[in-house]
């Protein structure tokens, strides 16, 4: 059985520790837990498989490897805040940290005398607290800004300036070569607002960036145009764990994955072996492709960013 109060849930004001909003019975756990497990094994599957197989992949092993969260974590689901877990095996979770047990407080008409366990915002260790209260300072400053979108993704390209050990040397080349890189970081303004790509930077590229970002300054240029900023609210959903639903870090992974995509088909990489076609940056074309493509992203970062705040101030009031 499950039902709900309100199906897309209330918002922070309304969604109060330890409220009810869904009762699940095991069943409607269970198909969720399955659906989530299933949508995300079309990323998990193939890393493993790779992995087993000693196979690097230039574009896909950074969502694995970059962002900490193991496989078989993305895969776990979790239900979220205001979601009662009635019948067999609810108790499971209760090794989790922020769960606990709940007598007869579900919503009028919704299952109100069951029995069960629901994640409580009230209920989770200080070291979440703080994760979230990070978390909530940083992406409420990012919503705040304008989204820039005139960086071309030319952070991959001032990795590998003026060094000859690129970062994916052993997998892929530079499809203009090295002079060729070289001259488009040169003839070209660097803007990176991201702290984890500058510091990725190569010492001769360091200096021609436009910004100096630092993890102390993280907050203060950090916005919403930068797919960086755009896959970490991956990295943020999965801090947050298991205070986010399963189903929003799924969200997050996929948006993380599609940029990804668009942020190594516009580095300096040759990845055609691997079926990526170029967006050409060092062409009036090829920046105007990536503009778009950028827009777009930071325009499906917006309901997840806000949701990922809702969470956040579930977790520090």
């Amino acid at each position: 059985m499950t039902t709900d109060a309100a199906r897309t849930g209330p918002g922070p004001a309304a969604e109060c520790a330890g409220a009810v909003h869904t009762v699940l019975d095991a069943p409607a756990r269970r198909a969720r837990a399955r659906a989530h497990r299933e949508r995300v094994a079309a990323w998990t599957g193939p890393h493993r498989e790779r992995r087993r197989r000693g196979e690097p992949h230039p574009v896909w092993d950074f969502l694995f490897t970059y962002y900490s969260h193991r496989p078989a974590l993305l895969e776990r689901w979790d239900p979220g805040p205001g979601v009662l877990l009635t019948g067999d095996g609810a108790e499971e979770f209760l090794d989790r940290p922020g769960y606990r047990r709940t007598a007869g407080n579900g919503p009028a008409g919704a299952g109100a005398g069951d029995d069960g366990v629901i994640f409580d915002p009230a209920a989770v260790p200080q070291r979440l607290r703080t994760t979230a209260g990070f978390v909530h300072r940083l992406l409420t400053a990012t919503r705040s800004r304008a989204p820039q979108l005139g960086c071309f993704g030319l952070h991959e390209w001032a990795m590998v300036y003026r060094t000859d050990q690129p970062r994916h040397g052993a997998t892929t080349g530079l499809r203009l070569g090295a002079r060729g890189t070289d001259e488009v970081v040169e003839s070209m303004s660097i803007n990176c607002s991201h702290v984890d790509a500058y510091r990725f930077f190569t010492e001769a590229a360091a200096p021609r960036n436009a910004l100096r970002p630092t993890r102390e300054s993280q907050v203060d240029l950090e916005q919403p145009g930068c797919l960086h900023a755009t896959m970490d609210l991956y990295k943020w959903a999965y801090k947050l764990a298991p205070a986010v639903p399963s189903e929003l870090v799924a969200d997050c992974f996929a948006l993380a994955a599609d940029v990804r995509e668009l942020d190594m088909r516009a580095s300096p990489y040759d990845l055609t072996a691997h079926g990526f076609t170029p967006v050409r940056i060092e062409t009036p074309q090829g920046r105007a492709d990536y503009v778009r493509a950028q827009a777009g992203f930071a325009a499906r970062a917006e309901p997840l960013r806000e949701r990922l705040i809702e969470i956040t101030e579930l977790l520090t009031t």
